[in-house]
């Protein structure tokens, strides 16, 4: 097992960054982590024969938050707007911003191709849609930035 806890030690700040990028928030983020490192260690004997732990904790991570959001069917409501946002510790935090307003489908789509570079036929396998659908997601929430851009500019 000391193994994983080495795994866990390299590779746990790269994993909860890959988290937050897919929840959008640190909290939601580090449960994700957790949830998915807890399945690897009960298949680390299985996994590690495979040689990509990693591979397998993030593709946990996308079905684990996917499963999440298809139970969720609506909206989370607050009692009251913030005034502001706080300060994106993980990156550029105009780009998650406008990551954020996107739907979460194409916002996975995007993440898995442009963070994780992932071709689309696996992209398509780990949300369990059509390659036509990763391609149709993708393009939409594309256009959908490339919008926000022009607007936020012409001000």
């Amino acid at each position: 097992m000391e193994d994983f806890d080495e795994f866990v030690r390299a590779r746990g700040d790269a994993l909860l960054r890959y988290g937050y990028v897919l929840t959008g928030n640190a909290e939601d983020a580090a449960d994700l982590v957790q949830e998915a490192l807890a399945r690897l260690g009960d298949a680390w004997p299985r996994v590690r024969r495979k040689d990509d732990p990693e591979g397998y904790v993030r593709t946990t991570m996308v079905r684990l938050h996917i499963r999440s959001w298809r139970r969720r069917d609506r909206e989370e409501l607050v009692a009251t707007v913030p005034d502001h946002g706080s300060l994106d510790q993980y990156g550029d935090a105009a780009l998650w911003a406008g990551l954020q307003e996107l739907p979460r489908r194409q916002r996975a789509v995007l993440v898995l191709r442009y963070y994780e570079d992932l071709p689309d036929h696996e992209i398509a396998e780990i949300l369990g849609v059509a390659r036509g659908t990763v391609r149709s997601q993708a393009a939409r929430a594309l256009d959908k930035l490339r919008i926000k851009r022009v607007f936020q500019e012409a001000r």
